[in-house]
């Protein structure tokens, strides 16, 4: 019998936490304090993205988007918009698990001009997660130090997010330049969304995002109510609420966070490292380190203890993982989610783009943080 990626995640995840805890429980049971609030969150919020996505919203607004733009210059604009606002609301697994699809498809009805969408979809979502405590795992692993509400987080980190944003953008672009001048079809009208428990629940988990400091237990409560109340209707199925969440996946991760950042409380080497780098040199590092071992059981490790530059290390974290397949969850929700739409997604090519793309707006995003003044 044929065992497969997520499985082997979670059986590694699951032993590196044994290992932890036999070595050292109380820095295990520290470890997993700082690492239970993210997954608990992602988890709400991939929930929340589903019933969403069952209601058209995405769907929806990608077809408007396409009807909308007037070439594709224009299309890929908006894609950046919807890609940057979805993610910081939702998460970047949500973005890239339910948004793939619908870029793919909208570039398909305008008659092609495929791979800015589908490549940009990836490299967005990561470079858009430094919005919002919640849009990406590895920001609230780190800010369990600073203890911030999302208001407080954004007012703080929305130039340095903006910046990393466009200037990914902007390279996605100029590579598939290209692709953008495909003239675009007559598009027949899509069919309306529901506006009900969707919306509903999008509304509620953007504000306990940004007003409470742990808003992952109430995220999660709204997530399942949402998904429970669809599932008790049988207008969903559990095993593809099972399916969408990755459950394999998320517990590997978690298994492995857990363990790394015991190692991190009981090793002060990458602490010491850290607390002789200046913000250049602590993005490089979590940029390296995500793509060594994922940039969540990284900032597991590299924020065991209090980092000195905690906004360096997130830009690193964050954007790091636009190198290689290996730097975050989202790559293999992109991967399933493109071919689940028919797509044809290389790795290779994402990360010869992201080779590009990342020293660029990483260097662009540390800029604009060190002239804000941000530590």
């Amino acid at each position: 019998m044929r065992i497969s990626a997520p499985w082997i995640l979670a059986a590694c995840g699951l032993a590196g936490l044994v290992a932890a805890v036999a070595a050292s429980p109380a820095d295990a049971r520290s470890a997993a304090a700082q690492n239970w609030s993210p997954f608990v969150l992602v988890t709400g919020l991939l929930l929340i993205g589903l019933v969403a996505d069952d209601d058209g919203l995405f769907a929806a607004a990608g077809h408007r988007l396409a009807r909308a733009s007037s070439n594709g210059v224009v299309l890929f604009a908006g894609a950046t918009a919807m890609i940057a606002v979805v993610t910081a609301v939702l998460n970047l697994d949500t973005s890239v698990a339910f948004l793939t699809p619908v870029l793919v498809y909208a570039a398909r009805s305008r008659g092609g001009g495929e791979p800015p969408l589908l490549y940009g979809c990836l490299l967005l979502s990561n470079a858009g997660s430094l919005f919002l405590p919640g849009s990406n795992l590895t920001n609230l692993i780190v800010l369990g130090h600073v203890h911030l509400t999302g208001t407080a987080y954004l007012a703080r980190m929305w130039a340095p997010a903006l910046a990393a944003l466009l200037v990914t953008a902007a390279v996605v672009a100029v590579i598939e330049r290209r692709s953008l001048r495909v003239s675009a079809k007559v598009l027949a009208r899509a069919e309306r969304p529901t506006v009900g428990l969707g919306l509903v629940a999008v509304v509620a988990a953007t504000l306990l995002v940004l007003l409470l400091h742990s808003p992952a237990l109430p995220v999660a409560v709204v997530g399942v109510v949402a998904i429970g109340t669809r599932v008790v209707a049988g207008r969903e199925e559990s095993h593809h609420v099972l399916a969408v969440l990755g459950v394999p996946m998320l517990v590997g991760l978690f298994g492995v966070a857990v363990a790394l950042g015991t190692l991190g409380r009981v090793w002060d080497g990458p602490s010491v490292l850290l607390s002789h780098l200046d913000v250049w040199g602590t993005a490089a590092v979590a940029a390296a380190s995500s793509v060594l071992v994922n940039n969540l059981p990284a900032a597991s490790l590299l924020a065991a203890r209090t980092p000195v530059h905690p906004f360096a290390l997130l830009i690193g974290l964050n954007l790091g993982p636009n190198l290689f397949v290996t730097g975050s969850l989202a790559w293999i929700l992109w991967l399933r989610s493109a071919r689940g739409a028919g797509a044809e997604p290389s790795v290779a090519k994402a990360g010869r783009i992201g080779v590009l793309a990342v020293p660029l707006s990483m260097a662009a995003s540390i800029g604009v943080l060190v002239a804000t003044g941000v530590r």
